[in-house]
């Protein structure tokens, strides 16, 4: 009795169709919910636009080093930073950096972002 060749090709082709097939209903499903977000969903803010809310401005540029929950990580904790420093001198490390490895976020973060993250941390007491 001879094999056929032929055979393995096929059952591979047919595998090959079948994730095709599944691979975009989960493709299609993924596009309707990206764009019921879009229509609906929170308004993600737009490049060069200042944010207004001091907690995402912190989880999008200081949570990475310091914590989500502000319990530190790379950087020291932040859940005591306002009974050791005021609002100003806060907003003066996130502007300029620190010596020890703070980077400055002056230039990445507007002036308005810099004054909310800082008067929400000088809270944290």
């Amino acid at each position: 009795m001879k094999k056929n060749p032929v055979i393995p090709y096929a059952i591979i082709a047919v595998v090959g169709v079948l994730a095709i097939i599944i691979i975009s209903f989960i493709g299609v499903n993924q596009r309707e919910a990206i764009q019921q977000a879009e229509e609906g969903g929170e308004q993600a803010v737009e490049e060069g636009e200042a944010s207004t809310d001091p907690e995402e401005i912190f989880s999008a540029n200081c949570s990475s080093c310091h914590g989500a929950d502000l319990s530190g990580g790379a950087g020291p904790e932040l859940t005591t930073i306002g009974s050791k420093y005021s609002a100003d001198e806060i907003s003066e490390i996130i502007q300029n950096g620190t010596d020890g490895g703070m980077p400055p976020f002056g230039g990445s973060l507007a002036p308005e972002e810099i004054e909310l993250l800082s008067d929400w941390l000088s809270e944290k007491q």
